[in-house]
């Protein structure tokens, strides 16, 4: 089992525009970051539509679907996505919220289940890892959570889908990491039009 992270993020290391709320999610300006995936094959048929690029860009986002047996999320990320989601996510997998407001776990259509996790991000990590079976954790946002998970040191892989453009301002995803350094080594390196895909292993 490997946790991974996977995020979108621009070339001058953004991974949201400013203003981030519940009825602008991404932020203002951060459209690029995301855009490119939408017509994606592997992205529209995951959030039940047809048709789209059935390209090197699909591959490597079904790769990210199948390969993932569960997610931990932040509770900004559940805020400002539950809207947009709906009664279908498209994580079809068990997702742990990591929150301060206890609620009930929520069952959705497709396989994907809600559970609110108020003890922390180990406990979170934890009971997705058992969730997950021999399949992934990935954490999946937002910048805190990320940064949170990064700066214990408990992802073992990393995957930047950079985008070619300047947000000039937002969230940076390599922000309040601590101090010491860490090593990592490439594991892959795709170039295609729409966005250079790099991963990354951190060295134990």
């Amino acid at each position: 089992m490997t946790v991974t992270a996977d995020m979108a993020i621009s070339l001058d290391g953004y991974i949201a525009g400013t203003n981030v709320a519940m009825d602008n999610p991404g932020g203002d300006g951060a459209e690029p970051l995301f855009e490119w995936i939408h017509n994606l094959a592997s992205w529209r048929q995951r959030q039940g539509m047809t048709g789209g690029e059935d390209n090197r860009d699909s591959e490597l986002m079904r790769e990210w679907f199948d390969a993932t047996g569960a997610v931990v999320m932040g509770r900004m990320m559940y805020d400002t996505g539950e809207e947009f989601w709906g009664d279908n996510p498209p994580f079809r997998a068990p997702v742990f919220v990591l929150t301060h407001r206890p609620r009930p776990a929520l069952v959705k259509e497709g396989g994907t289940t809600f559970t609110f996790v108020t003890d922390g991000i180990h406990s979170a990590l934890a009971q997705a890892k058992a969730a997950a079976g021999e399949r992934n954790v990935d954490i999946a946002g937002g910048a805190s959570t990320v940064q949170q998970y990064l700066r214990e040191g408990l992802i073992d892989e990393l995957q930047l889908h950079v985008v070619p453009a300047l947000l000039g301002e937002g969230l940076r995803l390599f922000e309040n990491l601590g101090g010491g350094r860490r090593n990592v080594e490439p594991v892959r390196v795709v170039d295609t039009p729409l966005a250079t895909h790099l991963k990354y292993r951190f060295v134990k």
